[in-house]
């Protein structure tokens, strides 16, 4: 299998599920409507927003158990899995009868739908970073990581630039009517494509192959791993503090906060996701020659700096042009921090446990941080009057991230960069043995150096 198949069958269910998140967030009025007609319209959007976040409570369970099973019986069928079943939540919203057709049971569904996603989506990230690291040129395992992170942002930008233009096409009528399930059908599209892509993708290597059918993945990362599980959660912290912070909430603080119009919002943030899409795998590359600590450092530590001037700046004088110079700026720190973040969590656990180690903590920061974030600062700057609270709020999640990398050593082990079982990026310094890191008798990897 090439190489741009194997990232391409690898990061499609990354991408839509990210596509589909971004879909509902913009029709998230016009679901409310359809399946949650209180009469009351806060009321209606509440019930719709808190039926999305349903889908948050399922991914820890989901990580957990579908990434046990991808440790323990191989990424192939597990990542197969993963998208069938995000497929039939796609499907499921996509066709789903209203209220007024079928009653409560439309709601229930719709419930139904979300958490089945939720579950799906909870085994993508560890699931798809194990795969890379079985199928990618140990040399270039870095940048087959980094395209995990980048085609989240492609997809937030094609999902947006979806639900606009067909917001912006169909009258409301229309709109409610049918127009506002055809994105989720077209994401449909996407599905089965990477069902056919993950399901014809050859074994890797049998000296890279690092699952276990034997083995209790998530016994041992919580009785061998808890530092590395910690700091792989506080790393993560950071990423979706960011994401949720300065692409998803932007249109919502456009409207809101900086009283522009929701078009600059969304002309805002599918500008920063694309540069921050395309930037990841650049650094990916820069990760491969010089190890993740540099620039998960440099990242968190410029997130921390620029959080409070910039959005000072752009409450000062709103407007596109500032709305995009900010976007632009965070786009760079973004990519600098995502093309990282997998090769540094790579280097924390042995191969044979990577998808579940990731999976625990990446949900359960995800579900904590990112999934209430927009509620949190929304919250936050009626109760205080201030504009900057999002600010606030990425910077405690810098502060989150940098601690996070205190974790990763400059050193990882001896490993050659063509060893089948080195777990991290190509070169000796950042790679080590997925089974005895040192050569010592304890089996964790030696961080601390």
């Amino acid at each position: 299998m090439s190489g741009h198949s194997a990232i391409a069958a690898a990061v499609v269910g990354n991408g839509l599920e990210w596509y589909n998140f971004i879909l509902y967030g913009v029709f998230a009025a016009v679901i409310a409507r359809l399946f949650f007609p209180t009469g009351n319209p806060l009321s209606s959007l509440l019930l719709s927003l808190a039926t999305f976040g349903v889908g948050f409570f399922m991914r820890p369970v989901g990580g957990v158990l579908l990434s046990i099973y991808s440790d323990r019986f191989g990424r192939k069928p597990a990542l197969s899995l993963t998208i069938a079943l995000m497929c039939v939540g796609t499907t499921m919203i996509a066709v789903m009868p209203t209220y007024a057709t079928i009653g409560i049971a439309a709601p229930l569904l719709l419930v139904l739908a979300r958490l089945l996603q939720g579950f799906s989506a909870g085994g993508e990230m560890g699931n798809a970073t194990a795969f890379m690291r079985e199928y990618a040129p140990p040399e270039r395992r870095c940048f087959y990581y980094s395209w995990v992170y980048a085609s989240s942002g492609l997809f937030i930008a094609l999902g947006l630039l979806v639900g606009s233009l067909v917001s912006a096409g169909f009258s409301r009528d229309a709109l409610e009517a049918w127009g506002w399930r055809v994105p989720f059908l077209l994401g449909l599209l996407i599905g089965p494509v990477g069902y056919v892509l993950r399901t014809r993708v050859p074994d890797p290597p049998a000296a890279q192959r690092t699952t276990d059918p034997a083995g209790r993945p998530f016994r041992e990362v919580l009785s061998r791993y808890p530092l590395q599980s910690l700091a792989t959660g506080a790393l993560i912290v950071l990423s979706t503090t960011c994401t949720y912070v300065l692409i998803v909430y932007t249109p919502v603080y456009t409207v809101r906060t900086l009283g522009l119009p929701q078009s600059y919002g969304f002309a805002a943030t599918i500008s920063g996701t694309v540069v921050a899409g395309l930037l990841t795998p650049a650094v990916g590359r820069l990760v491969d020659r010089f190890g993740p600590r540099p620039f998960l450092r440099f990242a968190s530590a410029a997130f921390f700096v620029l959080a409070y001037p910039m959005f000072a700046y752009v409450n000062r004088a709103p407007s596109l042009p500032t709305l995009l110079v900010f976007v632009m700026v965070f786009a760079v720190v973004i990519a600098c921090y995502q093309g990282a973040i997998l090769a540094g969590i790579a280097l924390m656990f042995p191969a044979r446990t990577l998808a579940t180690g990731l999976s625990f903590a990446d949900n359960i920061a995800v579900a904590v941080f990112g999934g209430s974030a927009a509620f949190f600062i929304t919250a936050l700057i009626a109760w205080t009057g201030s504009h900057m609270v999002p600010a606030y709020y990425l910077m405690s999640g810098a502060a989150i991230g940098f601690a996070g990398t205190l974790v990763l050593g400059k050193k990882q082990g001896e490993g050659s960069p063509s060893a089948g079982n080195s777990t991290g990026c190509a070169g000796g310094t950042f790679a080590h043995s997925a089974l005895n890191p040192l050569g010592s008798a304890d089996p964790r990897p030696h961080l601390l150096k």
